[in-house]
């Protein structure tokens, strides 16, 4: 059976991930907290965030930067957008 929770980013319930993200306080707290979908957009604001700040991943810096907007996009305010992002058009 798939493991469910109600999502703080979707507010309702839904299936959640299979195992946390991050062997932490905070992964557990996102296992218990945010969906699959929820993060499959995380996951998509994370790339984007990457490629507008032109961020290292391995650099604690990134690494803190992204674990600050990570924090927000799910239990914040959303994460707000750089100023000079323009989204892809299709």
């Amino acid at each position: 059976m798939a493991h469910m929770v109600f999502c703080v980013r979707n507010k309702r319930e839904m299936e959640g991930l299979d195992e946390p993200p991050f062997d932490s306080e905070f992964g557990q707290k996102i296992y218990k907290n945010v969906s699959k979908a929820a993060w499959a957009e995380w996951v998509d604001r994370q790339k984007m965030l990457l490629n507008e700040y032109r961020l290292q991943p391995w650099t604690p810096q990134a690494q803190q930067f992204l674990v600050e907007q990570m924090e927000d996009f799910f239990f914040g305010s959303g994460s707000a957008l750089p100023n000079e992002y323009v989204p892809p058009s299709h």
